[in-house]
């Protein structure tokens, strides 16, 4: 890179944490919003204001916005700065605020991004008033060797005791911090290392990159957006990797590494050939890279770059966390382009957080962090990781919270009743038994299972081709303990208990099925417990088997639809049981069902009754046996003669009732008095009687179920 100009070495400003004591990367800048004064100072034209007054020492100009009236007349004009005494020049630019403060601002050598910006363009004198300890220098005159704030505060005292400071507010202020240890940061013109940035080209890059979620692009896009300077690549610390190059002690050239001379460290060791200019002695780089330099190679450490392994840009995919977009991902791009021309892979996948059961980030200083220890020995490591999967979409922050754990178990504890079932009838059923099978003797229900399997696999396919863990999961979930649990098991029951060979064949066949592809669809997630249950069915280790395809022929709308009545018609009779106070096994005598052209073994076995199909629509008739007063309306209405009025409903007959409340009115006496109620101050209860007998109807999607009981 260097030799092909991307790497280059000169004194320009850079951010500083003068407690570090070393250069950082904007992108290692960090902003909190602080409390700060706007201080108001007397100026011998002008009046400005400042939250550095510290900074008055290095004042090097005064700027004012050109269309500002107050000040037109003195721009061009030599101003004193108060109590440091140098002449400053008054200059008119369009960046300045009129409407804050004053509308004249400082120009100094560096309060801000812009003052350097204002340095440049209008070719500044640079006066260096802090030093790289945080404390001022000599150009600070007596306030030399304090510290930011000392000087700050006894600026400020002078300035009031001199007559200039006039006044004071109070002002939010957003404040540019040291990642590492949370110190403002100073901007300093140090001689440092840097690498040119491109942001056409890396804003090209990332368009030919999939980003999941693609929102996450965005922020790639404005960080890019908001780089005016170069990468800073030196850092003044001990421990990093040392930057290969040495300084000619006669001429003060640069001399660097040759490739074959890597890896060195310049402390140690000297330059295996002489200067150009005939020296042999150097004076070694002492500065170490910034740790993004190392970071930022992955992308072609994993593609086997310039090895005899070189796969070659783009790799397949980068995950990483939304926290270093701007880091990781942007300075990746950079050396890509830079050293091969491509962008580092072709898809980059986004995480979010993980915050505490607070909400916050987890961090030891809030007391909030959670070891992964405590849960994977408490819940399983197969717990933790669905948690892990379902915490959140992609991109997003995952809160963590016991409680999805304990259901991450719970599923577990399910999954394993599932398959412990499911192997107490699979005894003697195997591979070799399911690639004989004849499917044309499955029944619609396993039909409409095999078909939901099929398209669970193509959901979770699909959804965990765009890396959407949590949708996926859930899917998986759901049709496990929904569609497989709640209502497959409950409806083959009669047929795996029971003496029917072909049938019990069947169900054995789709059960082996979905338990194996479960087992695969299930593998990335909770990999141990997916481990178990496949090694139950197969030899081979299921981590080493290829994803499920999807098996297009057992997509079968018509299956599904018959499939949904039989579980929807099961599911309202056992509902009728559970109302009835009947145990959900307890036998009726028949189910008559018209308009359903269905299977109905399955139904008979899963509610113990005797089924039968029936054609044409079913005869009713409705006969009122009881009527049920509305306390709700009549409490109200009656208070203490509700009672009365209650007797004398009961005292007519139901069918009488029914009829006066098809009118409209229902009349009743009380003592002798009509009293009028409307339709809805009752229920009138009803008897079904079909052919001769007393029954119940339930109606499910169109078909009609007799129950006779």
């Amino acid at each position: 890179m260097y030799n092909h100009d991307y790497i280059y070495h000169e004194e320009h400003p850079v951010n500083w944490c003068p407690r570090c004591e070393t250069a950082i990367a904007f992108a290692e800048v960090e902003y909190e919003t602080r409390q700060t004064k706007l201080n108001f100072v007397h100026f011998d034209k002008v009046d400005i204001a400042t939250t550095r007054p510290e900074l008055m020492a290095a004042c090097v100009a005064v700027a004012v916005n050109p269309e500002d009236k107050r000040y037109s007349q003195y721009v061009g004009q030599e101003i004193t700065v108060p109590l440091f005494g140098q002449k400053v020049t008054l200059i008119a630019d369009e960046d300045v605020e009129p409407e804050f403060g004053t509308g004249a601002v400082m120009i100094c050598t560096f309060g801000d991004k812009q003052d350097v910006r204002w340095w440049v363009k209008y070719e500044l004198p640079l006066i260096k008033a802090i030093d790289k300890q945080g404390k001022m220098t000599k150009a600070a005159g007596k306030y030399e060797g304090l510290s930011i704030a000392e000087c700050r505060e006894a600026v400020v005292a002078d300035l009031k005791a001199a007559g200039f400071l006039y006044d004071q507010k109070p002002l939010e202020q957003n404040v540019g911090l040291c990642w590492r240890c949370n110190t403002p940061i100073e901007i300093l013109s140090e001689p440092q290392w840097f690498v040119k940035i491109d942001n056409d080209a890396i804003l090209k890059a990332a368009d030919e990159i999939k980003w999941y979620p693609d929102y996450m692009k965005v922020r790639l896009q404005n960080w890019t957006g908001t780089m005016e300077w170069d990468w800073c690549i030196s850092r003044q610390r001990i421990f990093a990797t040392p930057i290969p190059i040495w300084y000619c002690k006669k001429c003060g050239k640069v001399m660097v590494a040759e490739e074959s001379w890597l890896p060195i460290d310049p402390n140690e060791a000297a330059p295996k050939k002489a200067c150009s200019c005939g020296s042999t002695e150097f004076e070694p780089e002492t500065d170490v890279l910034d740790t993004w330099m190392d970071s930022s190679i992955t992308a072609l450490h994993v593609t086997g770059w310039e090895s005899e392994h070189d796969l070659r840009l783009p790799a397949q995919i980068r995950p990483q966390g939304h926290d270093i977009i701007r880091t990781w991902a942007f300075y990746t791009i950079l050396r890509s382009l830079a050293l091969e021309g491509k962008r580092p892979w072709d898809s980059i996948v986004i995480n979010g957080m993980v915050l505490g059961p607070d909400g916050h980030k987890m961090s030891k200083s809030l007391g909030n962090v959670i070891s992964p220890e405590e849960v994977t020995t408490k819940y399983s490591a197969d717990a933790f990781r669905q948690w892990g999967a379902v915490g959140g979409s992609t991109g997003s922050d995952v809160m963590f919270r016991w409680k999805d754990v304990v259901s991450a178990s719970r599923f577990l504890q399910k999954m394993w009743s599932i398959y412990r079932f499911s192997m107490s009838h699979l005894k003697g059923f195997g591979q070799e038994d399911a690639e004989k099978f004849q499917t044309d003797s499955l029944h619609i229900i396993d039909r409409w299972l095999l078909s939901k399997l099929n398209r669970l696999v193509d959901t979770a396919t699909k959804e965990l081709d765009e890396y959407q863990f949590d949708s996926t999961f859930k899917a998986i979930r759901g049709f496990a303990w929904e569609v497989l649990a709640d209502n497959y098991l409950e409806l083959v029951k009669g047929r795996l208990y029971g003496d029917d060979t072909d049938g019990r064949r069947a169900a054995q066949y789709v059960l082996y099925r979905t338990i194996k592809t479960l087992s695969l669809l299930l593998a990335p997630f909770i990999p141990f417990f997916a481990e178990e249950l496949h090694s139950r069915l197969s030899d081979e280790s299921v981590h080493t088997q290829a994803w499920p395809a999807v098996d297009e022929s057992f997509i079968n709308e018509e299956a599904e639809a018959a499939g949904e009545l039989i579980k929807e018609i099961t599911g309202e009779v056992r509902r009728y049981k559970s109302e009835l106070g009947m145990a959900l096994n307890a036998p009726l005598k028949k189910l008559e069902i018209y308009n359903a052209d269905i299977d109905t073994g399955d139904i008979a076995g899963a509610t113990n009754s005797k089924v039968e199909l029936m054609e044409g629509a079913p005869s009713f008739e409705y006969v009122p046996v009881e009527v049920k007063p509305n306390m709700g309306i009549l409490g109200p209405r009656f208070r203490k003669d509700a009672g009365a009025v209650v007797k004398a409903l009961k005292a007519e007959s139901p069918a009488a009732i029914e009829a006066q409340a098809a009118s409209g009115k229902i009349t009743v006496s009380v003592d002798g008095k009509p009293i009028e109620l409307e339709p809805e101050a009752v229920e009138i209860m009803k008897e079904v009687i079909s052919g001769g007998r007393e029954v119940d109807v339930l109606e499910v999607r169109g078909a009609v179920v007799v129950i006779v009981r």
